[in-house]
């Protein structure tokens, strides 16, 4: 994870400096800690400028600052991880190696090669000297963040960022489309003192004949929140870059199941393990998650083991747990989605180091617990006390004031770590409870989470923008001999598991959209799910845990994880006319009991604004959609 950034002005009547502001810096500056510097270069003859700002976290290799600027003069800054398609050695550092690829480049077509080649998450600014060309762009999935903001027609200036700071100039800060590179000419555009854009998009190799309307299509889509004054075209040579996933399967075949026979006696399966197991019992569907397994195993093991270990860093918080600090976090609630990537995380982890299962919870109001038998809540309630006793669930001299904090992801993280135990008890495992109070949320929301999460705006954007930062800040309390002490996860590398419900048909939404449309119209909402990803989720959860001096990794976005489930009809994927806790992600719960796992593989969707207990902590009257009032960068009180 680094923070990089470039500001670009062309003949401008401010300095450079002034379309920087101090809060972008220093938000900057916390994404990257281990260096950071500025490279400022300027072109008198053509009358541009541009200022590049490069903030490092070191994860491989030797620490590497940036920019990187050539004897040619190229700079470069790099936000990513490159896991495959191209080598990097294992002392070696990623941006080092893209660079010196960069640099032998000798055309557009070779650039767009290079990326094209690429497997894993990033974005990056590339400054091409001879040509007076500046890149940039994100990954198709849009894994790593990047904003533009462009100044107003007479300043002739722009700014790309990792993360924002709060904008002085009124121009609005926008994420930049994960619709493939963007190009711009500095010479041409100081020339007419007018800023235009190339893109070049993505395309699947293999459907050559929709190419050009798809080609338009993007290009609406990017030019529609562009000033009218920044132009957009596609370049006139229709170069592209190849897809890194095959398009998806929307082939529509019967769904069937161990529980055969028509919609009504399916959704009367009974939810257990026990039918999963009748499942595996069909070759093809235990074939199928067996490859799942060792797909989705691979994109794990590439994500836990590049990064850099020292072998002398040791823990200080607990000697007696471990003579080593964990390196490697998940997002953990205990549900499907965290449980198999600890799982698959634990064969690849050096055994003699912790991992960290970073849960976290709001404080619920005293009302609600009270709640707890009503007619609503009953089957929710009665489930989890299935799962977890709550003798089994409690840690004997847990406070009152603690209980306030058992919601419903702590409680099935409780219970998944008892899983975890049982499939590798020499494991040292880091369950970090993290609570979080309504005051402290107030605070740090007001301070800084509103800052990371723009410019998206909802009320969803700030429950699980809130959340997943308390989670991945990783400030909580472990148990050590019985007793909860206070606890900092030293791991600079999150594991999430986002994807998976994008994927597998594992949101609500999904089983609505099938009851209507069906197998057809299902494919259509997942092929729209991932599309929309990098704008919806990922760029804003980068930004948030970036914050922390530490990387988000996805290993349901790995690309090869990604081609395996496209070349899948969505019925071997899921099965909705099962009942919730068994249709939804159903290749998913198969693949978790081939890995040992057991009540986790029956547990339904719970997302983690519900979970956590974030959602309608402050108002009950919110919609997810709704702009969200709390994420104002301005505020009545501030002005």
């Amino acid at each position: 994870m680094c923070g990089i950034c470039c500001v670009v002005t062309l003949c401008s009547q401010h300095a450079i400096h002034d379309f920087l502001s101090e809060d972008t810096l220093c938000h900057l500056r916390r994404r990257g800690p281990d260096s950071s510097q500025q490279l400022i270069k300027t072109v008198p003859d053509l009358s541009y400028e541009c200022l590049f700002s490069g903030h490092v976290l070191h994860l491989r290799g030797l620490v590497t600052p940036q920019p990187l600027e050539d004897a040619n003069n190229n700079i470069f800054l790099w936000n990513g991880e490159i896991f495959s398609g191209v080598h990097v050695g294992n002392l070696e550092n990623d941006t080092e190696v893209m660079f010196r690829h960069l640099a032998l480049c000798s055309s557009e077509v070779d650039i767009l090669s290079l990326f094209s080649s690429l497997q894993g998450p990033w974005s990056f600014i590339y400054y091409e000297a001879a040509r007076h060309s500046l890149w940039f762009g994100r990954d198709y999935f849009g894994r790593r963040s990047l904003l533009w903001q462009f100044s107003n027609e007479a300043d002739s200036a722009f700014c790309l960022t990792s993360v924002s700071g709060c904008s002085e100039s009124g121009s609005q800060w926008q994420e930049v489309p994960a619709s493939g590179i963007f190009k711009i000419d500095l010479k041409a555009c100081a020339t007419t003192k007018s800023l235009s854009l190339t893109l070049f998009p993505w395309k699947y190799s293999c459907r050559e004949e929709a190419v050009e309307e798809r080609r338009f299509n993007v290009l609406d889509q990017v030019a529609k929140d562009l000033p009218s004054h920044v132009h957009l075209m596609v370049n006139e040579s229709k170069l592209c870059l190849r897809a890194p996933v095959i398009p998806l399967n929307k082939t529509v075949s019967k769904a069937s199941g161990a529980c055969s026979g028509s919609n009504s006696s399916n959704i009367n399966c009974v939810v257990s393990v026990e039918t999963l197991q009748e499942f595996l019992a069909e070759e093809h569907k235990k074939k199928l998650a067996c490859r799942f397994i060792d797909v989705l195993n691979e994109a794990v093991k590439r994500r836990v083991l590049c990064l850099f270990r020292d072998p002398d860093q040791k823990t200080r918080e607990f000697p007696s747990m471990s003579h080593k600090k964990a390196h490697i976090a998940v997002l953990f609630s205990g549900g499907i989605d965290s449980m198999v990537i600890a799982a698959l995380a634990d064969k690849h982890v050096p055994l003699e180091e912790p991992i960290d299962l970073l849960n976290v919870a709001f404080m619920m109001k005293k009302q609600a617990k009270h709640r707890g038998t009503t007619k609503r809540h009953t089957s929710h309630d009665v489930q989890l006390d299935l799962l977890c006793p709550q003798e089994g669930c409690q840690d004997g001299d847990t406070s009152t004031h603690l209980s306030s904090f058992d919601v419903p992801d702590r409680i099935t993280g409780r219970a998944g770590l008892k899983e975890l135990e049982a499939i590798n008890p020499s494991r040292t495992w880091n369950f970090v409870e993290i609570n979080v109070t309504l005051e402290e949320l107030k605070k740090v929301r007001k301070e800084r989470i509103k800052y990371l999460i723009y410019p998206l705006d909802t009320v969803l954007d700030d429950s699980i923008g809130c959340a997943i930062w308390f989670a991945s800040r990783g400030e909580g309390f472990i148990s050590n001999q019985g007793e909860l002490k206070p606890y900092k996860s030293p791991a600079k590398v999150v594991l999430m598991g986002i994807g998976a419900d994008e994927q597998l048909a594992g949101y609500s939404r999904h089983r609505v959209c099938f009851r209507k449309d069906g197998l057809e119209g299902l494919n259509k909402e997942l092929e729209m799910e991932l599309g929309r990803i990098s704008s919806r989720n990922l760029g804003r959860d980068d930004r948030i845990i970036g914050d922390h001096g530490k990387e988000a990794r996805f290993p349901f976005l790995d690309e090869d994880v990604v081609s395996f489930l496209n070349s899948l009809p969505v019925s071997e994927k899921a099965d909705l006319t099962l009942p919730r806790g068994i249709g939804e992600k159903l290749i998913l719960r198969l693949a978790a009991k081939e890995l040992g796992l057991t009540a986790s593989t029956v547990l339904p969707k719970r997302a983690v604004q519900f979970g956590s207990r974030i959602a309608k902590l402050e108002s009950n009257s919110e919609k997810a959609s709704d702009t969200c009032s709390r994420l104002k960068l301005l505020s009545v009180d501030e002005l």
